[in-house]
């Protein structure tokens, strides 16, 4: 407690003592102060709370006839890998609430324990979005109006899918953006060294720890030569 709260809490007993007081004889008795509080920020319940959290977020792509899709996707705070889960022109909460349902499923088949669902205050993200979720156990936990850096690791996976893939790539209808994101999202899973994993992909390819010769090695061309991946010589 500290010098300023004892003070208030002899105000209320009606003893009147002030604040140096109170500071001269805690040190006389050799008692320091409560330290203070440190606040629970963003960043650090994130840190925390990684192994059981998720993101979801929009993002659109227009095609060269100038139609609009928006992409569903969730992303694994702690694994980083990215889950697609639907393409279309118009976006409703109950299409949102069954691709929701749809990967809520898949994970918990996988064994996979969430505690909380990051999303934004968009209106397609409905109560019984939020359902799907609680009946997993996962609390849906909502970002700041206008505060895109509270859910920063999926508006970071958005401006990656553009800058190495959607960017340079002239995206004819649905179909066409669904074979090119999912060839990505392969790639960004499976392949893309990731800073915060320690330079590896969400999903390690092998555990070899030996150094290869370049006869060992192979490139493959992904996307008509747009990404190039590099594996072992089986």
């Amino acid at each position: 407690m500290g010098y300023e709260r004892i003070k208030g809490e002899l105000a209320g007993l009606c003893d009147r003592v002030s604040a140096s007081s109170v500071r001269r004889v805690l040190r006389a008795a050799g008692i320091d102060p409560a330290p203070r509080r440190v606040s629970s920020t963003w960043r650090s319940f994130l840190a925390q709370q990684a192994a059981g959290m998720v993101a979801c977020d929009f993002f659109f792509v227009d095609t060269v006839w100038l139609t609009r899709y928006y992409v569903l996707f969730f992303i694994e705070i702690e694994t980083r890998r990215v889950h697609l889960c639907g393409i279309t022109t118009n976006p409703t909460g109950g299409w949102v609430t069954q691709q929701a349902r749809n990967l809520a499923t898949a994970l918990d088949e996988r064994g996979r324990v969430l505690r909380h669902l990051i999303r934004d205050r968009d209106a397609k993200f409905t109560r019984s979005f939020d359902d799907v979720w609680r009946s997993i156990g996962a609390q849906a936990v909502r970002t700041p109006v206008r505060a895109p850096n509270a859910n920063a690791f999926a508006e970071r996976w958005v401006g990656t899918a553009r800058r190495e893939c959607l960017d340079h790539l002239l995206i004819v209808g649905p179909r066409h953006l669904g074979r090119v994101l999912s060839k990505f999202v392969e790639h960004y899973n499976g392949h893309r060294p990731h800073r915060a994993l320690g330079l590896v992909a969400p999903e390690p390819r092998h555990s070899e720890t030996q150094p290869a010769g370049l006869e060992q090695i192979v490139r493959r061309d992904v996307l008509g030569g747009l990404i190039h991946e590099y594996d072992l010589v089986a």
